[in-house]
C-alpha cells in the first residue's frame, strides 16, 4: 500500500509541482491543451513562423512599390497587398494559441495564399511573368507549406509544398531552372522543418521526463526523511522489544520488522520508471521485494523489457511470494530467479514450505479463489507466456513463468 501511494499519487503531485514551478508563467492547469507536450514544442516554431510572415510580407510590398511601374494592371495590386497584410495578421494570432491550430485553418492559409500568388497573373501581367518580374506574393507564399510542415511533419508539408509549387509554376508560365529553383527549395524546406518537428518534439519529451523523475527522486527523498523519522522508528521499536516475547506479541514484532525491512527498501530505491523507449528494469521492480526470507537473483545487466511485460511480470512475482507468506509456516525461504534467454524471460519462485497438495490449484479456482489463476496464470498468460508449477508434500512448490519477448 506504501508503495501503490508513493508511485500512483505522491510522485504524480510532485511533478505537477516542478511543472508550475518551471512554467508559472502560462496559469494553466495540468490537464489544459497548453500542457500538452506536443503543443509546448512546437510553441517557438509557430511563432517563427509568424516572423516569417511579417518579413516577407515586408519584403513582398518592397517589390510591389518597386515593380509598381511595370505592372498591366497595377491598382488591383493594393487591394491584393491589403489581403496579404490582414491575413498576416489574423494568422499571426490565430497560430499563437494551440486550440485554434486545426486543418481549417491551414486550409484556408494555404488556399488564400494560392489565390493571392495566382492573381498575379492578371495583375503583373503573363508577359512580365516570363521576362522574370516576381509574383505578388514573392516568399510570402512559403509561409503555408512551413505551416503545414510543422502541424503535419514532414508529409504535411510535402503535400503543401507541392500544390503551392505546382500554383507557382502554372502563375509563371515557364518551365525552366530558375522556375523550378524555387519549388524545389520549398520541397526542401518542408522536408527539413517537418524533420526539425520531429526533433524538437523529441528533445521536449525527454525535458519533461527528465522533470518527472526529479521531481519523483525529490519526493521520496523527503518521504524517505518523514518516514525515518517516524514510521521506521516505531516499527523498529516494537521489533525490538517483542523479540523475546512469545505468542501473538511474538508474532506482531516478526511482523512489524518485514514491514520495517520493506519500508527501508522501499525508499532506500528510486521510482522505477519507463526510459524513452518504454521499458523498465525487471530486476530494479523485483528488488523491492528482497528480505530476511526473500532472495532475489538475476544478471548483473539490467533486464529490459517493454514496461508493461515488467510490471505484469513483478505483478506475478509479488503474487507467488504473498502465497508463500500466506499459507507458509512463518520465516519460510523463498527464492526468486531471473534468467534472460534469447527470445524469452523465465522467472522462478521457488519456496521451502510445505509444498502444494495435488489437485489443490484446481480446487481453489473452483472455490472461486483466484489468486493463482488470475494473478499469476492470467498475468502470463495475457503477456503470451506460460506458467507450470512444480510441488511435492514436504519439498516446497516451484512457479515457471516463462514470458516471450521480442
Amino acid at each position: 500500500m506504501v508503495e501503490r501511494f508513493v508511485e500512483e499519487n505522491v510522485v504524480a503531485d510532485a511533478f505537477d509541482g516542478r511543472r508550475r514551478a518551471i512554467f508559472p508563467q502560462s496559469g494553466a492547469a495540468p490537464g489544459d491543451r497548453l500542457w500538452e507536450p506536443r503543443c509546448m514544442a512546437q510553441a517557438p516554431l509557430w511563432r517563427a513562423i509568424a516572423v516569417y510572415r511579417i518579413a516577407a510580407l515586408i519584403y513582398a510590398t518592397i517589390l510591389i512599390v518597386r515593380n509598381f511601374g511595370h505592372y498591366e494592371r497595377p491598382m488591383p495590386a493594393w487591394a491584393v497587398l491589403a489581403l496579404m497584410a490582414a491575413w498576416t495578421i489574423t494568422t499571426t494570432y490565430a497560430y499563437a494559441y494551440p486550440g485554434r491550430r486545426r486543418p481549417l485553418l491551414l486550409i484556408a492559409d494555404q488556399l488564400i495564399t494560392m489565390a493571392a500568388l495566382a492573381s498575379s497573373i492578371g495583375i503583373v501581367g503573363r508577359r512580365a511573368l516570363e521576362q522574370g518580374t516576381p509574383t505578388l506574393a514573392v516568399a510570402w507564399h512559403v509561409t503555408p507549406v512551413l505551416a503545414w510542415a510543422v502541424y503535419g511533419g514532414r508529409r504535411g508539408g510535402i503535400a503543401a509544398a507541392v500544390a503551392m509549387g505546382a500554383t507557382d509554376l502554372v502563375v509563371r508560365a515557364h518551365y525552366d531552372q530558375a522556375a523550378f529553383t524555387g519549388s524545389v527549395l520549398m520541397l526542401l524546406a518542408a522536408i527539413a522543418v517537418g524533420y526539425l518537428v520531429r526533433v524538437v518534439e523529441s528533445s521536449h519529451r525527454r525535458l519533461q521526463r527528465a522533470i518527472e523523475l526529479e521531481a519523483s527522486t525529490r519526493e521520496r527523498e523527503r518521504l524517505a526523511r518523514d518516514i525515518h523519522d517516524s514510521v521506521l522508528q516505531v516499527l523498529a521499536l516494537v521489533r525490538r522489544r517483542g523479540a523475546g516475547l512469545d505468542g501473538e506479541a511474538g508474532e506482531l514484532a516478526r511482523l512489524a520488522g518485514e514491514q520495517e525491512a520493506a519500508l527501508r527498501n522501499l525508499v532506500a530505491h528510486a521510482s522505477v520508471a519507463a526510459d524513452q523507449a518504454g521499458e523498465a528494469d525487471l530486476m530494479a521492480l523485483l528488488q523491492p521485494r528482497a528480505s530476511a526470507e526473500v532472495s532475489v537473483a538475476g544478471p548483473a545487466d539490467p533486464v529490459r523489457l517493454p514496461e508493461r511485460t515488467a510490471r505484469e511480470l513483478a505483478a506475478a512475482v509479488a503474487a507467488a511470494l504473498d502465497n508463500v507468506t500466506r499459507h507458509c509456516a512463518s520465516g519460510t525461504k523463498a527464492y526468486v530467479l531471473v534468467e534472460l534467454e534469447p527470445g524469452a524471460v523465465t522467472v522462478t519462485v521457488r519456496d521451502e514450505g510445505d509444498g502444494i497438495p495435488a489437485d489443490r490449484l484446481e480446487q481453489a479456482a473452483a472455490q472461486g479463489r483466484l489468486g493463482v489463476a488470475q494473478s499469476i496464470r492470467g498475468r502470463i498468460a495475457d503477456l503470451g507466456g506460460r506458467v507450470h508449477f512444480t510441488s511435492a508434500p514436504g519439498d516446497g512448490a516451484e512457479v515457471e513463468m516463462v514470458v516471450p519477448i521480442s
